[in-house]
């Protein structure tokens, strides 16, 4: 890589506010979602609650399974296609990538990225934050690097683009954990961020055999399980919640219309609850909902991301067709 002497304009960031420390430290934040959603009809807690720092642990550890083929099969599409995306973005630009620690993937991009002049990662966790600041940092020592503690679903106070075209990384398949409407909801506010000539580069789990899928999301060792019933351990630890965690069961299904993996934690027996001086009755077959991981077809995300205001520019996939990289240009 080839950098400019970017001392004049280094930063870094710590914007972590009350609401973003709450949600870091699962106080009241936790609390209030966990209150809020076991009073509904259909019980849910949000998805976000499942990584705190055992729960990523445990994820780190998912993403090693044979079975959970996102993480190693994006990887190999960027190591393979790293010099083509390269040569897709013109200009010199400024790299974003949000969540920080995606296990070098972003590493991968920027020795291909000759024009990159600076990087900007985004996370609401600070420890992983400055792991990922520092690594690429010390990596590329002639890169402005940039750490920004926050929601990047929120308000961000981001360093000045000083002339450079942002391109924003998004890996995982993280775009899944959003329902179709709030996936187009956010590509569009990231679209109005990153201005005329923006550019993001996406990472897509495709729709395949729901065998492939539920596999995934269901190991035969039970890390998967291990990390939703993370969900239930937090709330013991941290809200003094009384969940017999032996009596739920993880579950994971696909359903094709529109295309997800509905994960759930389902009641083996009739219990009672009791959170914060509030108790809450399950059925036996009474499910909590954790998550939904949405896939899509190619096409089917091109058009979603038209709808957002964007363009597609191109897609990488792997041999077998599991996995997706899209990159989209800001449409004019």
């Amino acid at each position: 890589m080839h950098f400019t002497d970017s001392t004049a304009i280094e930063r870094e960031y710590t914007q972590c506010d009350s609401a973003t420390e709450s949600l870091v430290n699962g106080d009241g934040e936790f609390l209030r979602e966990v209150l809020e959603g076991l009073s509904r009809p259909h019980r849910a807690i949000p998805c976000r609650f499942l990584y705190d720092a055992a729960g990523s642990a445990i994820f780190d550890s998912i993403c090693q399974l044979p079975e959970y083929y996102p993480t190693r099969t994006e990887r190999q599409i960027l190591e393979i296609n790293a010099d083509a995306i390269a040569a897709s973005i013109s200009g010199d630009l400024r790299f974003i990538e949000l969540g920080a620690g995606s296990g070098g993937k972003a590493e991968i991009l920027l020795d291909a990225m000759d024009k990159a002049r600076a990087y900007v990662c985004i996370d609401i966790s600070p420890v992983p934050l400055a792991s990922a600041a520092a690594a690429v940092r010390a990596r590329y020592p002639g890169l402005a690097v940039s750490a920004v503690c926050g929601n990047y679903l929120g308000q961000l106070d981001l360093p000045p683009r000083r002339a450079l075209r942002d391109v924003c990384f998004f890996p995982g398949s993280t775009i899944g954990n959003f329902e179709r409407d709030d996936a187009r909801g956010f590509l569009r506010e990231w679209r109005n961020r990153l201005g005329p000539d923006g550019m993001m580069l996406i990472g897509v789990d495709l729709k395949k055999n729901a065998a492939v899928l539920e596999a995934a999301y269901d190991d035969a060792q039970g890390i998967t399980a291990a990390f939703s019933l993370n969900l239930l351990h937090r709330a013991n630890r941290e809200l003094g919640a009384n969940f017999n965690t032996d009596a739920f069961r993880h579950c994971a299904r696909y359903v094709s219309n529109p295309g997800h993996v509905e994960i759930s934690l389902v009641s083996q027996t009739e219990q009672v609850v009791a959170i914060a001086g509030r108790t809450f009755q399950f059925a036996k077959g009474e499910a909590i909902h954790v998550e939904n991981s949405h896939k899509y077809a190619i096409n089917e995300f091109a058009a979603l991301a038209g709808k957002a205001g964007f363009e597609s520019v191109d897609v990488w996939t792997d041999d077998d067709a599991l996995f997706s990289v899209h990159l989209l240009c800001v449409a004019h």
